[in-house]
C-alpha cells in the first residue's frame, strides 16, 4: 500500500466544526445548516450532517433521489406526523413529498442522492 497523501482527505468534528447555512434557490435561509466535506456536489446533496433549530419547518419538497438519514440528536416529526428520536434511521424513495418540524432542534446524518425541489 502506498502511503496516503493528507491532501486526499477531508476531516471535521460535528461538534467543533462550522456549519454553513442552507440557503435555498430563492435567497431564503430559515436557520438549518449543512456540514458536507465533498465540496464538488450542491449544498445538502450527498453525505452531509444536517441541523435544525429548535421550531423550524422546512420548506415542503419532493426528492429528485432517494434521502436516506439518522437521528443523531432531537427530534423530528414529518409531515404525515412520524416521529423519529436519536438513533432512527429513515429512507425515502425518490419523488417522496413532504416537510419535517423539530421542536427541540435536531442534527441528522444525511445521504441524498439529487437536489430536492421546493413544492
Amino acid at each position: 500500500m502506498k502511503p496516503m497523501d493528507t491532501n486526499d482527505r477531508t476531516d471535521a468534528n460535528i461538534l467543533t466544526a462550522a456549519f454553513a447555512p442552507y440557503v435555498y434557490p430563492d435567497g431564503v435561509a430559515l436557520g438549518d445548516a449543512v456540514l458536507q466535506l465533498d465540496t464538488s456536489k450542491p449544498l445538502g446533496v450527498g453525505f452531509h450532517v444536517y441541523r435544525m433549530p429548535p421550531g423550524m419547518t422546512t420548506r415542503p419538497h419532493r426528492h429528485s433521489g432517494v434521502e436516506q438519514f439518522l437521528v443523531l440528536e432531537g427530534t423530528l416529526i414529518d409531515s404525515d406526523g412520524h416521529v423519529f428520536c436519536k438513533g432512527d434511521m429513515a429512507c425515502y424513495r425518490d419523488g417522496t413529498e413532504h416537510s419535517s418540524y423539530s421542536p427541540d432542534g435536531c442534527l441528522l446524518a444525511v445521504h441524498i442522492t439529487d437536489t430536492e425541489v421546493s413544492l
